[in-house]
């Protein structure tokens, strides 16, 4: 089979370009020939037969005629469907799979997809979302400058993006998007894509709200790197591993990690609200860490604790935790519920509720014995790898 992904970013960068790296991996082993198309860069790893991509497109950055033509190149691009074209003559593939494309690609791509398709061409195109950009222009379903979890634009309400100023707190900016998610919901663009893949059932059922996607979604957890389950021995820290930001959570865990003084926590990871962490005694901050550095960090965790304010999808961080045998004490709020067996691997707290949180870090800390058998139970996790994974996805790339 051959497969294209479109993503707008083809160099490491975040979760989905991780994604689509190890799936086309994995594809290629298999025997399937995998491309890419998005944007030229240069740290760009993978590619196509005709290196045909669109120009890189920095927004922090150019001359000051380009920053006037940008507003115009985010809602539609003539160069990428261009682009896209020689890709689609020449690799002629059986499946289009679609990952982040809005801004620099821009929906205007499933246009020439489906005018290919118009033409005689067979193939299947399969959308996964990671966000929500499809029923949010800010892609969060949340107001970066209240910290609020938003769903004003859900049904096409789009025009509360500009008024609440929801990306970057620009009202220019966020007309842009109103535009933009206004312009393609008009338009039906997104009609053509066969199925769409969501990485959470939260996140479906946002999507859901649009009877066009109801159609089409299908709930799939993101696959896992399977990892051998080791029986650890457990020192007395809990940890908090991700990003330092408001929307994590950060902030209530702070000021109950404050109440808690007879609590070591460990927090690793970096981010705007670092300096607030700095100078608690109960907390030690150790930065970024990645590879046996932050596998051996959370398999000594005592337990993890993850109090994300914000409708998270399938955070990665949730499933490490326990896939290294590390209980969850995790937020209940969009798709971490999905991910914790409250009462066998983990357990559950009001999201942005300091008084639970806190009590339920209390009870988890003093009861060694409980924590101990959560992290036995964690050997029974189900998540899939990619082998199981993608066996799901060849069934919604053959259209079953």
């Amino acid at each position: 089979m051959r497969v294209l992904f479109i993503n707008k970013f083809l160099y490491p960068n975040g979760g989905s370009e991780t994604y689509i790296f190890k799936l086309g991996d994995h594809l290629k082993s298999l025997g399937h020939e995998v491309q890419y198309f998005g944007m030229e860069h240069e740290g760009r790893c993978v590619g196509n037969a005709v290196d045909a991509y669109t120009s890189d497109m920095d927004f922090h950055g150019g001359s000051k005629l380009s920053k006037l033509l940008y507003p115009v190149k985010t809602i539609y691009s003539s160069e990428a469907r261009k682009k896209l074209r020689l890709v689609l003559d020449d690799f002629k593939p059986q499946v289009i799979h679609i990952n982040n494309f809005n801004y620099q690609l821009t929906p205007s791509i499933i246009l020439e997809l489906n005018k290919w398709r118009n033409e005689g061409n067979k193939c299947r195109i399969v959308f996964t979302a990671h966000d929500y950009q499809l029923v949010c222009p800010n892609h969060m379903l949340n107001n970066p400058g209240t910290g609020e979890n938003c769903e004003k634009c859900l049904g096409g309400h789009f025009f509360n993006c500009t008024r609440g100023r929801c990306i970057h707190g620009s009202a220019a900016k966020s007309a842009v998007g109103t535009m933009e998610a206004t312009f393609w919901r008009i338009n039906g663009v997104y009609k053509h894509i066969d199925a769409m893949i969501c990485c959470s059932e939260f996140l479906k059922t946002k999507l859901d709200t649009d009877p066009l996607f109801a159609k089409k979604t299908v709930a799939m957890h993101n696959f896992v790197d399977r990892v051998e389950f080791k029986a650890t021995e457990k020192k007395d820290y809990v940890l908090y591993f991700g990003r330092f930001s408001t929307e994590k959570g950060i902030g209530t865990l702070i000021r109950v990690c404050k109440e808690l003084a007879e609590v070591q926590f460990i927090f690793a990871g970096t981010g705007p609200l670092e300096n607030e962490i700095n100078n608690i005694p109960n907390i030690k901050n150790v930065g970024f860490l990645s590879g046996d550095a932050l596998e051996k960090l959370i398999r000594e965790a005592r337990f993890s604790v993850y109090p994300s304010e914000w409708y998270e999808n399938c955070p990665f961080s949730v499933m490490e935790s326990q896939m290294y045998g590390t209980p969850v004490l995790g937020a209940d709020i969009g798709g971490i519920p999905e991910l914790i067996e409250v009462g066998k691997t983990g357990e559950l707290f009001e999201s942005g509720n300091a008084d639970e949180l806190k009590a339920k870090l209390r009870k988890l800390w003093l009861d060694r014995e409980l924590t101990d058998s959560y992290a036995k139970n964690c050997k029974d996790i189900s998540f899939d790898d990619i082998e199981e994974y993608t066996e799901k996805l060849m069934k919604i790339y053959r259209g079953q």
